[in-house]
């Protein structure tokens, strides 16, 4: 029997669909596993198809041509280490697939592990697409019986109590695990637990990259039984890394590696929202990116986010002045931009405005100004900037933050135009924090300049839309700090109206914030899709229905 075990870890961003191109990054982690003499190389979970694939993946052409891309590879990993993949697999008379992880050596298959806990809460709707399967025993590689429990199947003890009775040495978890704040202790307490429980070491494999609004923050690590960590893979990063293993009178131990630092707070954050921009764009064939700045703090961090996640070359901003845009807007616009060092075009919006004015003058006799004419700046900048979106091939990136999302502070087809949302899962506070810690930070993945991007007026004035006179956010909402909390327990906490109150809140303000978090929903429904940073993200974390009468009574 062998003394020693190398096992080679991918943790890398699959492309969803890539069929090809994924099975092409699986096969050159297995030649860099080859070339280190390694026993096995371990990918993470339903890596050949990209992960989630939500409905695609009940469509039985696509899952057979994973299949015919699997049996490819198979083959072209005939001659070295072991390969561990996830994959859709759709046994014959099943009304489903199932999420699968097959084990490969030698050109044939030596295991078809399949998953067991299929969670279905949060985004997760697994029951919808696969059919769950039986708990598998431990399978060989080179002498070593290795035990796989897929994702959610770590998370319970039961999968990976029948791994140990049946003789597992080593457990390898792959995982399809999306981030959110605080993600990493969650998945620590799990994996520690099912160390302890069995006696065995554990590995954690995550994928890295974003998809739509969810990102994999890879993050691998390794841990001997007891809960002892001896690697940490990097947050974010794609990585191959190397792990032994040595026969100890005690079973199999894993040797101490490399600890990655792992970011923290508003940088993780910040970290997310970067990569799934990045890949949003990037797997929809987009590399160049537009969007409004007003010289305010949202829009200037969407900036900051598209120059690291592109390139500053890559961005165009255009400010939209119209008649109650103020001189010092112009000015942090334009120091915004030249921190960055990307465009910055100016396309004044009067002539348009006054156009519509005159337009509809006859149709608006003998009735005030109101929120129509707001409303109509709004949309002739969502007019101008997706007609330049149109003309140069850029996407719009829109920038309403989560506070105004939650209370509708955005306008429909106005501002709230555009491919996607970067900052739609953070809160205005959380945002300022973001904001000084872009500002306060330089780490070698920016591709845009490091230092302050933002002048500091831009974060301490205070926040306005700038669509008539001396507007002012808090002319029609409470204080951010105030709103937030309240957002924070009527939608992340799902408070009662009695529950905040007894926070200290008013209960006047807290009923008129519940009445526009409800009265906005056909808002929400009608949005570009963003990054998720939260356990209460807008769309598969809370879905609630358009048409709704129900208030809390309290």
């Amino acid at each position: 029997m062998p003394d020693t075990f190398r096992l080679t870890l991918a943790q890398l961003n699959p492309t969803m669909g890539d069929l090809a191109g994924n099975a092409a990054k699986a096969h050159a982690a297995w030649e860099q596993a080859k070339a280190a003499g390694a026993q096995m190389v371990a990918l993470p979970e339903m890596f050949l198809s990209g992960y989630q694939p939500q409905d695609l993946v009940r469509k039985p052409a696509f899952v057979a041509d994973a299949a015919k891309h699997l049996a490819q590879l198979i083959a072209d990993c005939a001659d070295g280490p072991a390969l561990g993949i996830g994959t859709p697999v759709w046994p014959d008379g099943a009304d489903k697939p199932m999420n699968a992880w097959v084990v490969a050596q030698g050109g044939r298959v030596v295991a078809e592990v399949v998953k067991h806990h299929l969670p279905n809460y949060k985004v997760f709707d697994e029951k919808r697409y696969f059919d769950s399967g039986d708990v598998s025993g431990p399978y060989v590689v080179d002498g070593i019986r290795i035990g796989t429990p897929i994702c959610e199947d770590a998370w319970f003890d039961d999968v990976t109590e029948t791994l140990a009775e049946t003789g597992a040495e080593i457990l390898v978890v792959p995982n399809g695990s999306p981030y959110f704040r605080g993600k990493q202790d969650v998945r620590y307490g799990h994996m520690v637990a099912r160390g302890v429980e069995t006696g065995l070491p554990v590995v954690y494999l995550n994928l890295t990259g974003g998809q739509d609004d969810q990102i994999f923050d890879g993050a691998s690590f390794v841990l001997n039984p007891g809960g002892k960590l001896t690697h940490h893979l990097p947050a974010f990063e794609d990585a191959v890394v190397h792990v032994d293993f040595d026969r100890t009178p005690d079973g199999w131990r894993a040797r101490d590696g490399d600890k990655a630092p792992q970011p923290e707070g508003p940088g993780a954050d910040y970290r997310a929202m970067v990569v799934a921009l990045r890949d949003y764009m990037t797997k929809a064939g987009f590399s160049q990116a537009v969007l409004g700045l007003s010289g305010g703090v949202d829009s200037a961090i969407v900036a900051a986010i598209a120059a690291d996640a592109l390139g500053p070359e890559n961005l165009r901003c255009v400010m939209l002045p119209s008649r109650y845009t103020s001189d010092h807007s112009l000015e942090d616009a334009r120091g915004v931009t030249d921190r960055l060092g990307c465009r910055l075009d100016t396309v004044p919006i009067a002539p348009a405005v006054e156009a519509m004015g005159d337009m509809l003058a006859p149709l608006f006799e003998g009735r005030a100004a109101n929120l129509t004419e707001e409303n109509i700046q709004s949309r002739i900048r969502g007019m101008t900037l997706m007609a330049l979106s149109n003309k140069f091939g850029e996407m719009l990136l829109t920038t309403g933050n989560k506070s105004e999302v939650a209370v509708g502070y955005a306008t429909i087809y106005g501002d709230m135009s555009g491919g996607y949302n970067p900052v739609k899962d953070l809160y205005k506070t959380d945002l300022f924090e973001v904001c000084r810690w872009r500002n306060a930070n330089t780490v070698d993945w920016f591709k845009g300049p490091s230092g302050e991007v933002m002048p500091q007026r831009v974060i301490d004035k205070p926040p306005t839309a700038e669509l008539r006179a001396d507007q002012k956010d808090e002319d029609s909402l409470p204080p951010y700090p105030v709103l937030d909390d309240i957002l924070k327990r009527l939608i992340d906490e799902e408070h009662s109206v009695p529950e905040i109150c007894a926070a200290g809140h008013d209960h006047a303000t807290v009923k008129h914030v519940e009445w526009l978090v409800y009265l906005s929903e056909y808002k929400r429904f009608q949005s570009a899709p963003g990054a998720r940073l939260s356990q209460r993200a807008f769309w598969l974390d809370r879905r609630y229905p358009i048409v709704n009468r129900w208030r809390d009574p309290g």
